[in-house]
């Protein structure tokens, strides 16, 4: 499943152009490791739901895949992503390590944060042009909110500069779940209950115009 992520071309360009924006934005001299981070790990964080959203169409062009195995595999690449922040960070550092245990596992929370908002909008929305302007929902809230904390309560970018600051207090980790549970778990759920409903109504459907088909054969033949 891990391979079908990168199994074409145009999804090993895209992460290709993912790693290479992370490369870019470390090229800032005399910076701490948690100030390259943020920028390192928030421009990947962009183009990485499209890895999550190209792997749930997957699941409509080959029905016997399942959900179940296509969103850990889907976690692992950004977790892998998220790896790879951490290294360029940690060969670029002209600064301090101060706070770098939070700062290496918020860069791989964020990058598995952005690609869960990839594939719950996949799994909610049918169209993967639809869904990969919609991970930018998120980001839209955090600009309406005026208030700190409400953002820091409901938008995964606010958290996540928390956690690629490395300042991390017990408040800033509830908000830190809150978030997840909201954006990560609560919408993939939603997206999950969705397309399993259109695929019952697909199947139903596919089910039904043989039979349907049948009948209609039967009715000609007795009216003849």
């Amino acid at each position: 499943m891990m391979r079908r992520c990168v199994g074409t071309w145009p999804r090993r360009w895209l992460v290709a152009v993912t790693l290479l924006l992370g490369a870019a934005s470390a090229f800032i001299p005399d910076r701490s490791f948690a100030e390259l981070s943020d920028p390192v790990q928030s421009l990947m964080s962009v183009t990485v739901p499209l890895l999550g959203i190209l792997l749930i169409a997957d699941l409509r062009r080959a029905p016997g895949t399942g959900l179940v195995a296509s969103l850990p595999a889907a976690v692992l690449v950004a977790a892998a992503i998220g790896g790879y922040g951490v290294l360029v960070c940690a060969l670029m550092t002209g600064g301090s390590w101060r706070d770098t245990p939070v700062v290496i596992l918020g860069g791989v929370l964020v990058q598995v944060l952005a690609q869960l908002v990839g594939t719950g909008m996949a799994l909610l929305l049918r169209s993967p042009w639809l869904a990969f302007p919609a991970t930018f929902l998120p980001f839209v809230l955090w600009l309406a909110l005026d208030d700190g904390s409400a953002r820091a309560w409901l938008t995964p970018y606010e958290t996540a500069r928390h956690l690629l600051s490395g300042h991390m207090t017990q408040q800033a980790w509830l908000q830190w779940l809150a978030v997840f549970a909201l954006w990560g778990i609560a919408l993939n759920a939603a997206g999950a209950a969705a397309f399993a409903a259109r695929r019952r109504d697909g199947g139903g459907s596919a089910r039904g115009t043989p039979a349907g088909s049948l009948q209609s054969g039967h009715a000609g033949r007795n009216e003849g």
